[in-house]
């Protein structure tokens, strides 16, 4: 069975996409940033940017049933490879003894100027 999860957003309009799709135990969830409510959170701070993305596909999972200790893989897109020790440091700490496969990738921009990092997140909720 598969469950679209919405959160309404313009984005989710324009593409016809879903804040995440789960199918069975599997949920997987869009590329995550800062922007909330017509403003980036945290311009400049891609510290609080990464936290704020990985809560927000916290969220989402919460919501499908599931939690971070689910979460198998991320993929992390950012906009100046330079500072990726900041985002390791806040994606350690959130998945701390989860340790998911990961990948972080350096792009020349994101949807919005003032994003710096985009958090993709595949979770799998193990069967009992």
């Amino acid at each position: 069975m598969r469950i679209n999860w919405s959160s309404n957003s313009e984005i989710e309009e324009a593409f016809d996409s879903s804040r995440a799709v789960q199918i069975e135990n599997t949920v997987e969830v869009s590329g995550t940033t800062a922007y909330e409510n017509g403003k980036v959170v945290g311009v400049g701070d891609v510290t609080l940017q990464t936290e704020y993305a990985i809560k927000k596909i916290e969220h989402i999972l919460v919501e499908a049933g599931l939690s971070l200790t689910d979460v198998v893989r991320t993929r992390i897109f950012i906009t100046d490879i330079s500072l990726w020790k900041e985002v390791a440091k806040v994606h350690s700490y959130l998945f701390e003894d989860i340790s998911p496969a990961s990948s972080i990738v350096e792009v020349s921009k994101l949807l919005y100027p003032d994003l710096l990092v985009e958090i993709e997140a595949t979770a799998i909720k193990e069967k009992s």
